[in-house]
C-alpha cells in the first residue's frame, strides 16, 4: 500500500489524513510516478478548505512535486521508468508517496536541478514566468508593483525581473521579509504594516504609479492596487490570500485613468505539450543559469501535513516549502 493524504470533507489544516492508499498500473497517456518530494501551494489551502470545491470525498491535494517514473502506458513516448520528473498540474493529488497522473503533464528535470529543487519550482517558477514573459512582457527600466515580495512566487519573480532589468517595488509584512525581498533582486520595498503603499509607490515613481501592478493578495490590497497603476496600467489578480477581492465597479477603471485588469491562471498557460516545454525551458534556463536561486526555507515531512499548511496560512513561511515522502 502506498501513503497518501486525504481529506473527507472542506475544512482546516486537520482535515487531512495520513492514510493507505491503493495506487494501480497506468493507463494510456498515463504514468505511475513515485514522489521524492512535493511542492506546497496557496491553492492547496483553497482545496482543502473548498474555496475550490474538489468534488467527490475522500480527495487527494496537492498540484506539485518531483519524483521517478516507475512504469509508462501506452503512447507515452517523452518519458520512460527511471527518468526524473516534475509537474505542476491538475488533478490534485500529489500529497501522497506515488500516484498514477496524465503523463503529458509532467517534464524531465534536468540535471543541474535537484528533486527537491523541482519539486518546488514547478507551479510558482511557472507562475512568475507567465507574468512576466507573457501576461506583460517586462521590459528593461520599468518600475512594477509585486505584492507578497517574500512569497514563493514573489522571490522568483524579483529575480527573474531583475535579470530583465526592471525594477520591482515589493510589499511585505515584516521588516525579515523586506530584508528578504530586498537580497531577492527587488528594488524598493514597502512594509505595509508601517507604511501606506500607495503613497509610498506614488514617491517612488514621482507620482506616475507604476504600469502593472501583480496582486496575489486579493481583498486586502484590491483596492490600492488600482490606485497605483498610471494611466492604461494594468492590474494582474493571480491569487487571494486575503479573500476574494470585491465586486468591481467597471466604470471605476475609466475614472482612474482607463485601467486594465486581468486573472490570468498558470494552467491555460500550460495547457498544451508546447506551452508547457517552452515556460518550464525558460524557467530552468534562469535557474541552471544562476539568475535565480531557490531558498528552500521549511521542510516537513509528508505526514505532518496539517503543520505544513498551519504555518502556511499563518504567514509564517518565506520562500519555498517542501515535504519528503
Amino acid at each position: 500500500m502506498v501513503k497518501a493524504i486525504r481529506i473527507k470533507a472542506p475544512g482546516g489544516p486537520e482535515a487531512m489524513e495520513w492514510m493507505d492508499v491503493t495506487v494501480g498500473d497506468p493507463g494510456e497517456g498515463e504514468i505511475r510516478v513515485r514522489h521524492t518530494a512535493v511542492g506546497v501551494n496557496y491553492i492547496d489551502v483553497y482545496h482543502r478548505s473548498g474555496v475550490y470545491p474538489l468534488g467527490s470525498m475522500p480527495h487527494g491535494i496537492g498540484m506539485e512535486g518531483a519524483g521517478v517514473v516507475e512504469a509508462a502506458g501506452k503512447g507515452v513516448s517523452h518519458v520512460k521508468a527511471g527518468d526524473r520528473v516534475a509537474y505542476a498540474s491538475p488533478p490534485p493529488g500529489s500529497y501522497a508517496e506515488a500516484r498514477v497522473m496524465p503523463a503529458k503533464h509532467v517534464v524531465k528535470l534536468p540535471e543541474k536541478i535537484t528533486d527537491e529543487t523541482g519539486a518546488v519550482i514547478m507551479l510558482k517558477g511557472m507562475t512568475a514566468g507567465y507574468l512576466l514573459l507573457t501576461t506583460h512582457t517586462l521590459t528593461a527600466g520599468e518600475t512594477v508593483l509585486f505584492h507578497a515580495a517574500a512569497g514563493g512566487v514573489g522571490l522568483i519573480f524579483c529575480q527573474w525581473a531583475k535579470a530583465i532589468g526592471a525594477n520591482v517595488i515589493g510589499t511585505v509584512g515584516s521588516d525579515d521579509k523586506a530584508k528578504l525581498a530586498k537580497e531577492h533582486g527587488c528594488a524598493h520595498v514597502i512594509n505595509y504594516q508601517r507604511e501606506n503603499f500607495v503613497e509610498r509607490v506614488k514617491e517612488i515613481t514621482k507620482g506616475k504609479g507604476v504600469p502593472v501592478v501583480y496582486d496575489s493578495v486579493g481583498k486586502d490590497t484590491w483596492a490600492g492596487s488600482l490606485d497605483c497603476l498610471a494611466p492604461r496600467g494594468l492590474m494582474v489578480s493571480f491569487g487571494n490570500a486575503s479573500g476574494n477581492a470585491p465586486p468591481l465597479n467597471i466604470g471605476d477603471l475609466g475614472a482612474k485613468g482607463s485601467l486594465y485588469v486581468t486573472r490570468p491562471t498558470l494552467f491555460t498557460h500550460i495547457a498544451t505539450p508546447q506551452d508547457l516545454a517552452s515556460l518550464s525551458g525558460a524557467l530552468f534556463e534562469v535557474i541552471t543559469s544562476g539568475k535565480v536561486k531557490v531558498d528552500i526555507n521549511q521542510r516537513y515531512a509528508l505526514k505532518d501535513a496539517v503543520k505544513c499548511h498551519q504555518d502556511l496560512e499563518a504567514r509564517k513561511t518565506t520562500g519555498q516549502s517542501v515535504m519528503r515522502p
